[in-house]
């Protein structure tokens, strides 16, 4: 957010020092518990992946310098890491940073570095220019990995299956009040420079607020390259809208459409990658182009300071089964109420059913059905 000052004091700073310090160690603990009609696994339900258990999904600490964008008379600069522990690591692990956890000894529990960037803010370049290197959340899309970013618990269809993080250089231009533009290059997604899968890859995003600030559009094509079946070479190319009801109600809508070409066929002769799905291809093809599309939809309401309520409803076509290794479509509907105890305790229980309307894809392919009751907890420091 350009422009936009610092007001952010954490529980941990205050202790230390006050929360006078720029820099800011601050995190969150967030347990969950869910209970599944599915007894293997809760795929390709996203964050509480084990069925019928109680887990701590993140055990997070940041540590955090924003630059200050307000004022327009110097150059100034930040920085951002994050260390995050729980079973959640599986879904913010990029290959090449400490991936053997999952993709070779398939651990539940692991610790992933998952975010480590610089940012350089240059006030001189149109209404505020930020450049970011180093390893980022991909930058489309309503939700993120980190817990509290997100308006509900577990995540949808949609989020699960698509770009996590991405590391190279983005830059963001504030042209106007109504407009902002990203470039970037990076090394494509979810994968370290130093590996085989890197090729370079680039990003294009245009955002537009309307001046009665009721409705932002954003629109993305992200991590473009040739395509080529690798580690997560998704070609994203993506759409937000955001509206504003009333001061209490607003709803946030998103879709997509990805890709890779030559993606290995199911049962064929050519061997997918470790932790990457072969797709369902044409009888006789060894590989084929395997696309997915998706849509998705946050419905908001707030009651009062510590209450609000979230419905969302979620379409994904996975049409190939590439991603979530079941060529079929899916439909997801959850009703999520947050509370927050004080300032720092959030309890966000959630109702889920969802389907699978081809074939069987739930419970490791013994369910067309799943409903879930789960929630999380989270302990901000």
């Amino acid at each position: 957010m350009i422009g936009e000052p610092d007001t952010n004091s954490y529980p941990l700073m205050t202790a230390i020092n006050g929360a006078r310090s720029r820099t800011k160690l601050y995190g969150w603990i967030d347990p969950t518990l869910n209970f599944s009609t599915s007894s293997h696994s809760n795929a390709p339900e996203a964050n509480d992946d084990y069925s019928n258990r109680l887990e701590m999904n993140q055990l997070v600490l940041y540590a955090e310098r924003l630059p200050d964008s307000v004022q327009r008379e110097h150059v100034d600069w930040g920085y951002h890491l994050t260390a995050l522990y729980g079973t959640d690591y599986r879904f913010t692990m990029g290959k090449g940073y400490l991936s053997g956890q999952l993709l070779n000894d398939h651990h539940e529990y692991g610790f992933d570095p998952t975010l480590e960037y610089v940012d350089v803010y240059i006030p001189q370049v149109a209404q505020g220019m930020n450049v970011r290197v180093g390893r980022f959340i991909s930058v489309p899309g309503i939700e993120a990995q980190l817990a509290p970013n997100n308006y509900i618990f577990s995540h949808s269809l949609l989020y699960a299956i698509d770009p996590f993080t991405d590391t190279g250089l983005i830059a963001t231009v504030k042209l106007s009040d109504q407009w902002l533009v990203q470039l970037g290059i990076t090394d494509g997604h979810d994968v370290a420079l130093w590996t085989p899968d890197a090729k370079p890859s680039g990003t294009a995003c245009v955002s537009y607020t309307t001046r009665s600030v009721d409705d932002n559009f954003y629109i993305c094509a992200n991590g473009i390259n040739d395509g080529k079946y690798a580690y997560n070479n998704l070609q994203q190319y993506d759409g937000t809208w955001y509206h504003k009801f009333s001061k209490t109600v607003h709803m946030a809508t998103e879709s997509w459409y990805m890709y890779e070409r030559d993606v290995p066929a199911v049962g064929g002769s050519i061997q997918p990658e470790a932790g990457a799905n072969a797709a369902y291809c044409v009888a006789g093809e060894q590989l084929c182009t395997a696309p997915e599309y998706a849509v998705v939809n946050f419905l908001q309401k707030e009651f009062s300071a510590h209450d609000f309520l979230s419905f969302r409803s979620d379409f994904l076509d996975d049409k190939k089964g590439q991603r979530t290794g079941y060529a079929t479509k899916y439909s997801e509907n959850t009703i999520m109420w947050c509370h927050w105890i004080g300032s720092t305790v959030q309890l966000r229980p959630e109702l889920r059913f969802e389907r699978a309307w081809d074939r069987k894809a739930y419970d490791d392919g013994r369910r067309q059905n799943q409903l879930t009751v789960a929630s999380d907890l989270i302990f901000h420091f």
